[in-house]
């Protein structure tokens, strides 16, 4: 047994990058209709061990749903398996602009 539950378990793999990237893609901006990936609102993904620590933007610096996405963020990443802890850190440098958007998502949105 784990004598500090904040620590990982030396038998629990970490987190792999591609399914906490996975993860995040299932937030969706209520807003836009877009996950926060493709929006190009998550700027970082740092892991160490079972702790990850999300940078990430949103739209606008005053945007009212900064508390809903960043709960949404913590929550997808949370569920990925050998994740411990989960930290995000909204910035606004640089600030997000719609070129950030993949062009995909672009054509999928219909946004020009």
């Amino acid at each position: 047994m784990n004598p500090n539950p904040t620590e990982p378990s030396p038998t629990t793999p970490p987190p792999s990058e591609s399914a906490l990237w996975e993860a995040l893609r299932s937030v969706i901006d209520p807003e836009i209709g877009l996950n926060l990936v493709d929006l190009g609102l998550i700027y970082d993904l740092h892991i160490e061990g079972g702790q990850v620590r999300v940078t990430m933007t949103v739209t606008t610096p005053g945007c009212p749903m900064v508390q809903s996405l960043t709960f949404g963020v913590e929550t997808a990443v949370l569920a990925v398996e050998g994740v411990d802890g989960v930290l995000v850190d909204v910035v606004h440098e640089p600030p997000w602009n719609p070129d950030m958007i993949l062009p995909e998502a672009r054509a999928a949105a219909g946004i020009r």
